[in-house]
Order: C-alpha cells, then sequence, then structure tokens
C-alpha cells in the first residue's frame, strides 16, 4: 500500500476513535457504538492503545509463493478450451479429478486477477449492484415520512384482499395517513400525500418521502404529485425490506395485534374500522420504545419533553429514598433528538480483516 493510501487508513482510524469516544462519553455502550460504525470493538481498543497501525507485514516473500514461470504454467493450462469455461473451484475440481494439482481455489483466483483475467464472459450481462439509499436525517416531525402498501386479507373472498395505504412520520413514529382501498394504484396513494400535506400544512419544499420500489411508489402520478409539491422523492433497493424498516416494522406490528382479526376481513368498511381504531391506539396509547417510551402523538407535539422530565425526577427521588438499591446512575429517559433513515455506515477494508482476525 502506498503512503497516500496509509494516511487515509490513519484519518479514517481517527476519525472511528473520535466517534467512539463521543458515543460512550454520551452514554453508549462501546460494542452498541462499533456496531453502528461496523467495526469490531476489540479493533477500536486496540486502536485507542496504539492509534497508528505499526503492522508492516512480512519483510521476506513467502518460500512456499508460485514463482512467475509457475503462474505462467497454471495460465495457459486454465485457458485451455476445457477449462475456460469454467470457475476456478470447478476448474481446481476438474484438474483434481484428473490427477493433476496446480493450485489452491483461492490462489488461481488471485493469480487471474493478477492477469485481469477474472473478468465477466458470458454473453448476459453481468448483475448489476444497487447503491443503498441516500441517508436523511429527521431532527423534528413532518420532515422525513416513509409510507408502503400492505396486504389485507378478505375472510369472504378466497385470495382476495383489501390494501392498506400508510405515511408514517420517522421523527415522531406518528400515523400520519391511513387508508384502506379495494384497489392498488398510484393515483390513490398520491391522493392521500397530497390531502396529508394539506391537513398538516407541510413544508413540502423540506420534505423527503421514502418508499420501496413497488409499481404504486414509482407509478407516473405518483412522481408526478411529488414533483408539483417539490417533495424529494427516496427509494429502497430492489428486494431489500431493511432500507424500508420504519414502514415493515409498523406493518409487523399491526398484523401480530392481538385484535387483529385472523381470518380476515369480511368487508371493506370492517377493515377501514379496524384500521381506524388501530391508527387511534398506536398514535395516542402505544408506548414506543425507540422513542423513550412515549406515544407517537406526544412526541410529535412536543409533549414528551416533560413526560421525560417527571420520570427522571421520580427516578431521582426514588434513588434519595433508597440509595442503596442503586448501583449506577439512574436511568437518564433521554429524548432522541434525530431519527436517520438508512444511516450510512463507516466500512473500512482494513477492519473487515481486523474483524475477521479478532
Amino acid at each position: 500500500m502506498g503512503g497516500k493510501g496509509r494516511r487515509h487508513d490513519e484519518e479514517l482510524r481517527i476519525e472511528v476513535i473520535a466517534l467512539v469516544d463521543g458515543a460512550v462519553a454520551q452514554g453508549a455502550r462501546l460494542e452498541a457504538a462499533c456496531d453502528v460504525l461496523g467495526v469490531a470493538a476489540r479493533t477500536v481498543q486496540r486502536w485507542q492503545k496504539q492509534p497508528a497501525d505499526a503492522r508492516r507485514g512480512p519483510k521476506t516473500p513467502s518460500p512456499h509463493q508460485l514463482s512467475g514461470a509457475e503462474k505462467d504454467d497454471v495460465v495457459r493450462l486454465v485457458n485451455q478450451p476445457a477449462y475456460r469455461n469454467l470457475s476456478p473451484e470447478q476448474a481446481v475440481a476438474k484438474l483434481a479429478s484428473e490427477g493433476v494439482y496446480v493450485c489452491s481455489e483461492r490462489s488461481l483466483r488471485r493469480i487471474l486477477a493478477e492477469r485481469q483475467l477474472d473478468r465477466y464472459r458470458q454473453r448476459s450481462k453481468p448483475a448489476k449492484g444497487h447503491s443503498k439509499p441516500r441517508q436523511h436525517v429527521a431532527c423534528e416531525p413532518l420532515r422525513v415520512l416513509s409510507w408502503d402498501i400492505t396486504y389485507l386479507r378478505s375472510a369472504t373472498v378466497r385470495g382476495g384482499f383489501f390494501y392498506l395505504y400508510l405515511f408514517l412520520d420517522i421523527w415522531s413514529r406518528r400515523i400520519v395517513g391511513a387508508e384502506v382501498h379495494e384497489t392498488q394504484q398510484a393515483e390513490l396513494a398520491a391522493g392521500l400525500l397530497s390531502k396529508l400535506c394539506l391537513e398538516n400544512n407541510l413544508e413540502t419544499e423540506k420534505l423527503v418521502v421514502h418508499s420501496d420500489n413497488g409499481a404504486p411508489m414509482k407509478g407516473a402520478t405518483m412522481l408526478a404529485t411529488m414533483q408539483s409539491l417539490g417533495i424529494t422523492p427516496s427509494f429502497s433497493r430492489p428486494s431489500v425490506s431493511d432500507d424500508n424498516a420504519f414502514a415493515e416494522s409498523l406493518f409487523r406490528h399491526l398484523k401480530y395485534a392481538p385484535a387483529y382479526p385472523r381470518h380476515g376481513f369480511a368487508t371493506l368498511d370492517e377493515a377501514r374500522a379496524w384500521v381506524a381504531r388501530f391508527v387511534d391506539w398506536y398514535n395516542h396509547e402505544h408506548l414506543h420504545s425507540a422513542i423513550a417510551l412515549v406515544t407517537p402523538d406526544d412526541r410529535h407535539h412536543g409533549r414528551d419533553i416533560a413526560i421525560l422530565e417527571k420520570r427522571r425526577e421520580t427516578y431521582a427521588l426514588a434513588q434519595q429514598r433508597n440509595p442503596r438499591r442503586w448501583t449506577t446512575k439512574p436511568r437518564a429517559w433521554q429524548r432522541p433528538e434525530t431519527v436517520t433513515l438508512n444511516p450510512e455506515r463507516l466500512l473500512l477494508t482494513a477492519v473487515k480483516a481486523d474483524s475477521s482476525a479478532a
């Protein structure tokens, strides 16, 4: 590795140490902070003791590595018609069946990479990766919404469903819009979005609306509506539910609620009535664990500040009455000030090796 690469790694290492130290100073556990950054806790502890990486690797080449001539022979062999369309694993296995050993699968992959012979060679197009959605941070209500559509089973029509359209504010976890319809259409979703923007008097130019890649989400009507309102659209990667975790988690909560009808809903009106009751309970009674166990409606309107302060006072008085029962500080009842949609993880090439070795 060149000097520029080493300097880059040192800068990243220092940044990781600073982030972890800051999180721990605010009360986070070391393991939890390291998990968010994508680095092993033991690796960070080693960096804290010795910020500069003292490892330099071996000074002499390995005595059992393949020579240049041997690598040439390996390349010449695997490029023969009998092996050139096989993967390195298949080539090594076939050669072994014929009584020939050249090298391990890993060494063969390394040799092919050095000679730039590991490129995609099939007639079909290579698979394309999808980059992770952009990170969005919500510092107040109605800045980042997550929405999706889920199926509600019909109790009268075999294989029939109703469709729940739901918009969730990720900062307060409050359900800001929910409707049940008999069909799944972009026009219905666009109408619900326009209605909730009007009802909540939203500053649409500052609003981000995140969803998955379903047809209603990317339908022309929905995209045109967001563009006309100045809303910033955000989409998940195909077939990656974690990118829209807020909506997916809420749907699981809804369908595993004790009152959820196991055999489905008899009519559209019955489904709408049940969803309305669930939304009212979820917003006004449910103590959400991700927002310090207050209701989404209390957090949305700022009442959670007084509620959490009251809890801190209660714990402080309890500690004063019986201090021997408290071996550590009372629970802080901290209010999460920000909520991040698809947080970026700090991944280091060196960390992967350290994590596997730890």
